[in-house]
């Protein structure tokens, strides 16, 4: 508990308000990727997000579950940010996925709000050709804009499951 308590300080010192983002939107970008592997980091080291056997996540709560070897189990709020199809090397914005649940795409909703705000279009067209490294700077920008502690890549075939995540409750069989 020790340790989520300081990712929490941490995303406060971080500066999560909106009035404190650089105006130009590249350096919001890189503070953005940057500050998510400050948090990966922090979550690897805090209760072992890279070592996860499984997850899960349910459309219909909202929930993901990571499943670790020792049996424990860490449980999270989530938002699905996007796709990224590794195959024909495109991102769509959760907003623009009828197959995700309305409730799952509010952070991606309000990224969207905030670049026709600051008019980017990579934030405001729903599908785009880019990279891997493109799908998470965007995945970034949403922990960032939204307050979210972290991000997973979920596997799903050839696609990519982008998804933002709350504050972890860890347990143990």
């Amino acid at each position: 508990m020790m340790i989520i308590n300081f990712i929490l300080a941490l995303t406060i010192l971080l500066g999560q308000n909106q009035s404190n983002l650089p105006s130009d939107f590249s350096t919001l970008q890189k503070m953005s990727i940057e500050e998510l592997e400050l948090k990966t980091r922090s979550h690897k080291e805090a209760w072992g997000l890279g070592k996860i056997d499984r997850w899960d996540f349910s459309q219909d709560t909202g929930e993901m579950v990571f499943s670790l070897p020792d049996g424990m189990k860490a449980v999270c709020p989530a938002q699905i940010i996007g796709t990224y199809n590794s195959e024909d090397h495109t991102w769509m914005w959760a907003w623009a996925n009828p197959s995700i649940n309305e409730k799952l795409r509010v952070d991606a909703l309000k990224v969207r709000k905030y670049g026709e705000e600051h008019s980017i279009d990579r934030l405001t067209k729903s599908k785009w050709k880019g990279t891997e490294e493109d799908a998470w700077a965007m995945t970034a920008l949403a922990v960032k804009l939204c307050g979210e502690q972290g991000a997973y890549r979920g596997p799903a075939g050839a696609t990519y499951v982008f998804i933002a995540f709350g504050e972890v409750k860890l347990s143990k069989k």
